[in-house]
């Protein structure tokens, strides 16, 4: 019975023992852990674990350590626990778990999870893009197969990314050994810091041996993602908060990262100095220049940050200054991971990103910068540069259509590899619309009916007629957007319709049909014996929106050129809308006036202005109450055909340009 007794209390303290054992482990993990020290937190996580004893927070832990050192397949194994553990996570851990399956192949248990990521929380864009685009995968498959790859030739058996172009030779950032006796290690990865290298771009395309960038740009800390002025005197890099011998920290004692910039005098990089918006509490990294270098790009999770980093722009000012920081705005960024940016010489945005449907971790996306600075539709440039895991770095030659990128693909040399590419075909979907014009009643073809194509911001496209058959095609519209045609033929009311063309390279097919507008009896006659307007056209074609210029057959314009009084030959067409207005006494519009090109762009939006006022008057003047009528001028701001300033078109074309329009407001 003793001897019982001391085998159970001996049994007990053992089990006491390892209790405390492992909290002292876990202890110890969770210090490393809050310090981003992941890799050796990993370590005693793991050794806790194999023993048996896995919470909650531990698996949370284990997952979110590699996760967040980009080893997502072997992030699966604790994040498949965790959630067989409890269910109800945090919506954060559903996404990196879905791109952690991703990673792993799983794409069919990714998607079930972004679902449920989506279900928990609607408002997030990363979910709402992937519930309005669940078949992304074909997507990015239309967009694949376009460019070939091949090792940059230069990658250790370490860290190797971020490229840019100096001259002749290839800048980059490696964590490779330099040799020396005392090697510094990053305690978030436990891998060498980072410093930057360069190598010979050779004729044949080949990258020649790698050598270590001037002493005073690298430091014992990570230096990386460096990008050159044109003329190779200013450059703009990476750093970790460290200038002049001094660290500085941040409230948790981690040194994030910063922008510097150095100049180049008498063949050394000198005057190294951080850019005015970096700070001790948030990072900015990853600098990319406009082509005309007077905006920098960047990556940051300052204040304004949608996610957990977002892509930034900001000024140059001529003299050397900088303006004021901008977010990109929901239109590029996430809640996840927007970084590594680059603007082409075409002006397109490529970034990498895990906040979009993708293929697994960053993948590469596109996004063409439009004159008014706003973006055209952001698309995955496809396999084989994204890939399951890490993506990013991505530098194009606009001419040449070659780059490089890097990524951490399998069957790499080293955790982050460069890659080199060439682009052999260019992401542009196009379709051709095309479509009949036939009679809404008869079902008979409609030849040489007049088709103008206007763009989703009301611009001018082209016009096409239809031929003999009814048939017509505007050839090479963009995918994904929307246009408007407005279709026009003596006999028929005039028509205007709407499309948003595929998404995919193709056809998009519109048939059109048209209505004979209802005239029993001549003007000339209507004009004599005083025929109802009521009979010129049907009542049912009378509603909001419409233009009553078109559908009574009104000449375009009521004045001469230059001026803004109503000629007197004029007055018997725009006594038919005072028919109108009599005859519907609610109904109020809208006068519309618009001029063509010539003359400067202020005097015809003066003019248009008083040529809509004038108008207007007429109308109070033959008996219609003025608030029922609006007028505004629009000078040349909203031409039908390409005849813009120093465009030289014909007397008609012009002509087409200079014209009222009378829409009914409401009725």
């Amino acid at each position: 019975m003793i001897i019982k007794k001391i085998s159970y209390t001996v049994l007990l303290f053992m089990v006491a023992l390892t209790a405390i054992g492992q909290k002292n482990e876990t202890v110890d993990a969770d210090k490393k852990y809050d310090k981003y020290e992941f890799v050796d937190a990993i370590g005693l996580y793991e050794k806790v674990a194999e023993k048996g004893y896995k919470d909650q927070k531990i698996l949370q832990r284990l997952g979110n350590a590699y996760y967040f050192n980009a080893e997502l397949t072997k992030a699966v194994k604790w994040y498949d626990q965790l959630f067989d553990l409890n269910a109800e996570q945090e919506p954060e851990y559903l996404y990196r778990y879905a791109q952690c399956l991703k990673a792993a192949g799983n794409y069919k248990k990714a998607d079930e999870i972004l679902t449920e990521f989506n279900k928990k929380i609607n408002t997030d864009k990363r979910g709402i893009l992937f519930e309005n685009n669940k078949n992304y995968l074909e997507e990015i498959k239309v967009n694949s197969n376009r460019f070939e790859i091949a090792d940059a030739g230069i990658n250790s058996a370490l860290s190797d990314y971020g490229t840019t172009i100096l001259n002749d030779k290839l800048v980059f950032a490696s964590a490779r050994d330099t040799g020396g006796v005392a090697k510094k290690t990053f305690k978030w990865t436990n891998r060498s810091f980072t410093n930057l290298y360069a190598a010979a771009l050779m004729p044949d395309g080949s990258v020649g041996t790698p050598e270590r960038f001037q002493k005073n740009i690298n430091s014992k800390f990570n230096e990386s993602t460096p990008v050159f002025t044109q003329d190779g005197k200013t450059m703009y890099f990476t750093r970790n908060n460290y200038l002049d011998g001094k660290r500085r920290n941040d409230e948790k004692k981690v040194t994030l990262l910063k922008l510097y910039k150095a100049t180049l005098i008498q063949d050394q990089w000198q005057n190294v100095t951080e850019l005015p918006f970096n700070s001790d509490q948030y990072s900015v990294a990853h600098a990319a220049l406009s082509p005309d270098e007077k905006t920098l790009y960047f990556a940051s999770d300052m204040p304004g940050t949608f996610g957990q980093s977002d892509l930034f722009k900001v000024s140059i000012n001529e003299d050397g200054t900088f303006g004021k920081p901008e977010n990109l705005g929901s239109e590029i960024n996430t809640e996840g991971r927007e970084t590594f940016p680059f603007i082409s010489g075409d002006n397109e945005l490529y970034f990498a990103t895990d906040g979009r449907p993708g293929l697994g971790g960053l993948d590469i996306f596109v996004s063409k910068i439009n004159s008014d600075l706003s973006f055209e539709e952001v698309q995955n440039v496809g396999k084989p540069v994204n890939s399951k895991q890490d993506d990013f770095a991505f530098v194009i030659n606009s001419k040449s259509r070659s780059g490089f990128f890097t990524s951490n693909r399998e069957n790499g040399n080293g955790l982050d590899d460069i890659y080199r590419f060439t682009e052999t075909k260019r992401l542009v979907c196009e379709q051709d619309l095309a479509g009949t014009v036939t009679d809404a009643e008869t079902n008979e073809i409609l030849a040489n009916a007049s088709l103008m194509l206007f763009d989703e911001k009301s611009n001018f496209v082209e016009t096409v007629s239809s031929d003999e058959k009814g048939n017509y095609r505007f050839p090479k519209v963009n995918c994904g957007k929307k246009y408007s045609i407005r279709i026009s033929k003596n006999g028929y009311e005039t028509k205007t319709v709407s499309v948003t063309i595929n998404k995919r390279t193709g056809n998009t097919t519109l048939h059109i049909l048209l209505e004979k507008v209802f005239v029993p009896i001549v003007a000339k006659q209507i004009e004599t014996k005083k025929i109802p307007v009521k009979l010129l056209i049907k009542a049912e074609a009378v509603k909001e929106g419409v233009d009553l210029a078109k559908l009574l057959h009104l000449p375009m314009n009521f004045f001469d050129l230059g001026k803004a009084t109503i000629k007197k030959v004029s007055e018997p067409q725009l006594k038919k809308l005072v028919d109108v207005l009599n005859q519907y006494p609610t109904m109020k519009l809208d006068i519309r006036s618009h001029t063509d090109s010539r003359q400067s762009a202020s005097n015809n939006m003066i003019l248009s202005e008083k040529r809509a006022q004038s108008t207007k008057n007429w109308l109070v003047k033959k008996g219609i109450d003025a608030s029922r009528l609006t007028a505004k001028g629009y000078g040349e701001t909203q031409l039908v055909n390409k005849c813009a300033d120093g465009v030289k078109c014909t007397e008609k074309q012009h002509q087409l340009n200079r014209r009222s329009e009378f829409i009914i407001i409401s009725m």
